[in-house]
């Protein structure tokens, strides 16, 4: 069970300050209308995520609903072929694909708690919304999930399975039709509904708490990684951590027990899509400026009068032209470094995994994968790669890079 770490006035790695600031990014930016809703999370969920009750319940589905704990498990060729060892964290073995499912049973059953009925979610890869409208089917509730049109093109095996388990899954049709449009949608929803709809944000972005929120139901993923690698190394701490980083919600689970140790190097991997600066890109740091978006401040990609830049990435999950305001902090601070894969390198890499370790990766993951190309690794260092979520999802992608190739 997660220890509960009360925020202090000055903030740590793991925990924000009072006002929800990680160093200077952060916060709550909201219209009125919101904030009711969002004062009542403020003051509750801390006191209601560690209830005996809530932490039991939380528990039981994580191990017998979700499939926790995802194994640690040795890839022993993609070890061999960078010659160093690398340890790949299954979160696409967990129940639905993802590690979506981890956050979505948390706020489901905060949102239980706090008396709300109606769920709303947006998404990009589909991968958080099928996790919603799966737990609210688990616990009768409705769910409306917003997704932008063309990632409803592009990701038809999700919106299917959202519509099979009772969602009602509404298009985002302006701006680029991805994931930022289909936040948009969602807040607009909440504002309209504040009394009876709990908005299950599905990263650590947003106005505070959710990126605290987020990150503590993210984290039983490195609570897990530690245990493991005790059994199988001797020791708790990895030399490299690395996750693929959008709005950051797999990083953020996969860094948090391992923030405050500057022994285990971070690393985030973001999308550089057709090149950094090759205007088709949401590598967010290295193109960002701080910024207000979708609620807190942060590093968002944006225009010189402050315009958001549309973004672009082979990997829907990838598509947000900003950052959790936890990562911008990481990027800032250096405590993690921040690292980038283009949309070709991604499938490179993915088809890679596949033929080496019989896993076919979702292409949010296969950016971390793809950066360890960019790595200095050592014989004797020891890696573990968040496989954030499988390919299922990414096949007409996929054979579509196949049919080109012939």
């Amino acid at each position: 069970m997660i220890n509960i770490v009360t925020p202090n006035n000055k903030g740590t790695y793991k925990q924000p300050d009072i006002f929800g600031y990680y160093g200077s990014f952060g916060g709550a930016y909201i219209p009125e209308m919101l904030h009711s809703n969002v004062e009542e999370l403020k003051e509750k969920y801390l006191q209601i995520m560690y209830e005996e009750s809530f932490q039991k319940e939380f528990q039981h589905l994580l191990h017998d609903y979700a499939g926790r704990p995802t194994p640690l498990f040795l890839a022993e060729r993609l070890s061999k072929q960078f010659n160093t060892k690398i340890y790949l964290k299954r979160e696409d073995l967990n129940h639905t694909g993802a590690h979506k499912i981890n956050n979505a049973i948390g706020q489901v059953l905060l949102a239980l708690r706090l008396g709300k009925k109606r769920i709303i979610a947006e998404t990009g890869a589909g991968q958080h919304g099928v996790a919603t409208a799966t737990v609210c089917a688990l616990k009768g509730l409705e769910c409306i999930v917003y997704m932008g049109e063309v990632d409803m093109e592009r990701q038809q095996p999700n919106v299917a399975r959202m519509r099979m388990l009772g969602a009602t899954v509404l298009p985002a049709t302006s701006g680029s039709k991805t994931l930022k449009d289909a936040t948009n949608e969602a807040i607009r929803d909440w504002i309209n509904n504040p009394n009876d709809t709990h908005y299950v944000i599905g990263s650590v972005v947003g106005p505070h708490p959710y990126p605290d929120m987020v990150a503590r139901f993210q984290s039983v993923i490195s609570e897990e990684m530690k245990k493991q690698l005790k059994e199988k190394e001797g020791t708790e701490l990895p030399d490299y951590v690395v996750a693929c980083v959008g709005g950051g919600s797999n990083a953020a689970g996969a860094f948090y027990h391992f923030l405050d140790d500057p022994k285990v190097q971070l690393v985030a991997v973001e999308a550089a899509g057709c090149g950094i600066n090759s205007g088709m890109s949401a590598a967010t740091t290295q193109l960002g400026k701080p910024g207000v978006l979708h609620g807190s401040k942060s590093l968002v990609m944006q225009t010189p009068d402050g315009q958001v830049v549309e973004p672009h990435s082979i990997s829907a999950g990838l598509d947000y032209p900003g950052i959790g305001p936890l990562h911008a902090h990481l990027y800032e601070s250096g405590r993690a470094k921040f690292l980038s894969a283009t949309d070709k390198e991604s499938l490179d890499a993915a088809f890679n995994l596949t033929k080496m370790e019989g896993i076919i990766p979702a292409l949010e993951s296969a950016h971390a994968l793809a950066a360890l190309k960019q790595m200095k690794l050592k014989p004797t260092d020891v890696t573990i790669l968040c496989l954030s979520g499988r390919g299922d999802k990414d096949l007409a992608t996929y054979m579509k890079a196949m049919e080109s190739n012939q």
